[in-house]
């Protein structure tokens, strides 16, 4: 058992990180940046199956973003940022260098998704052959060769071209992807992470009214079970919880866990 204050050295090896956002935009926004990383792996990747699993993750980043205010929230978001960022130069233990490079992102980024006209993607929404993979993408087993044999054959084209096809319908959301990695990244690096224990797998913190948008859990690897969180303004709860072989309902791990708790907001 391990002291609340001593945690042990933890390297991404050792440590598991989990993050549970609290509100509606935070969540869009976490989701579109998992489907952006498995994009951008299976897009790199060869086989046609790999290449249909990029399409197909796509086709779901067009359904996350389609929420009309995403691109406006994440404009004033940036340009929030920026003001808070610039107010901070003339402190001394910030690097201007460092400032500056920060700052050129997000000008970039805003720059970026503010040429973006109409609604985001929608190039490929107007690609009718596109769409009619989309449509049968939904069917399970529906893009089979006798479905769809154009795709069929667009599968058995090389795999540069594929991959160039790939990453021209990908271009327009590219400005949604750097907007957000960015305001993400600010996100997290607001929270200062402390060392807690949950006594019997069970941890509870009053909020007492503070704005939290993200609550980040490290916890070691070692540790057979999950965290489940649940918040609102005023108390925060952590249930760890494990799988228990022949049951289908996970129950408290019913011992104490060390972990790191990071509360994040912009």
């Amino acid at each position: 058992m391990f002291d609340s204050h001593t945690l042990p050295e933890q390297t991404a090896a050792t440590v598991i990180d989990y993050e549970f956002p609290l509100n509606e935009r935070t969540r869009t926004l976490l989701r579109l940046e998992d489907l952006y990383d498995k994009l951008a792996y299976f897009v790199s990747r060869d086989h046609p199956l790999e290449h249909h699993t990029a399409l197909v993750t796509l086709f779901e980043i067009i359904e996350v973003a389609s929420r009309a205010d995403l691109k406006s929230d994440l404009l004033q978001e940036l340009e929030r940022q920026k003001h808070s960022l610039e107010a901070l130069r003339s402190n001394p233990q910030i690097s201007v260098d460092a400032l500056d490079a920060v700052l050129r992102d997000i000008d970039h980024a805003a720059g970026s998704l503010y040429n973006l006209t109409g609604k985001i993607g929608q190039d490929v929404r107007d690609n009718e052959w596109l769409m009619s993979i989309r449509q049968r993408s939904n069917i399970p087993g529906g893009v089979c060769e006798f479905d769809l044999p154009t795709y069929h054959y667009w599968q058995h084209r090389p795999i540069e071209e594929r991959r160039a096809d790939l990453n021209q319908w990908m271009a327009p959301f590219l400005p949604l992807r750097d907007s957000l990695t960015i305001v993400l990244r600010i996100l997290r690096d607001s929270g200062k992470s402390s060392q807690r224990i949950a006594a019997q797998g069970v941890f509870q913190q009053m909020l007492a009214g503070r704005a939290v948008q993200l609550v980040r859990v490290r916890v070691a690897r070692e540790f057979p079970c999950v965290p489940e969180v649940s918040a609102n303004r005023y108390m925060l709860n952590i249930r760890f919880t494990q799988q228990v072989p022949g049951s289908d309902r996970p129950k408290v791990y019913e011992a104490d866990i060390p972990f790191d708790l990071t509360f994040c907001n912009l």
